[in-house]
């Protein structure tokens, strides 16, 4: 994830996704960065398995590994799905089985009597 986090190599991502681009052709969509820091940057990212690397005389051609990234975007998924159900969980009411009907029973309220953990307060009558 660290690899990604350099967001010219994201955007090297981008650039490789559909189609297969030369070293040279991704270094051309940065006139700010030398080629050695691009060719720098597709070795990290080849070196990741997030790109291929493809060789066609002296040429290097590089595309982006979609399997790997599908796997990295399903193991991210992952952590936003547990976190949008611990959240549905703790914004729904729990819900109880009392016989063949389901109640709901609400969680207590500013106006309830008891909160948390407190002790009833005693009544004294005279």
């Amino acid at each position: 994830m660290k690899t990604l986090g350099e967001p010219k190599r994201c955007e090297i991502v981008r650039l490789v996704w559909s189609e297969e681009l030369a070293a040279a052709e991704v270094a051309a969509h940065f006139p700010d960065v030398t080629r050695s820091a691009i060719s720098q940057h597709l070795g990290v990212l080849r070196n990741a398995g997030l790109v291929t690397e493809r060789r066609e005389g002296v040429r290097r051609l590089y595309t982006a590994n979609q399997a790997e990234l599908e796997r990295l975007r399903t193991f991210l998924d992952s952590f936003w799905s547990d976190s949008l159900v611990r959240l549905r969980d703790l914004a729904e009411p729990s819900r109880t089985c009392q016989g063949d009907s389901m109640t709901t029973e609400a969680a207590p309220g500013p106006d309830s009597p008891h909160l948390g953990n407190e002790e009833p307060e005693e009544r004294v009558t005279a």
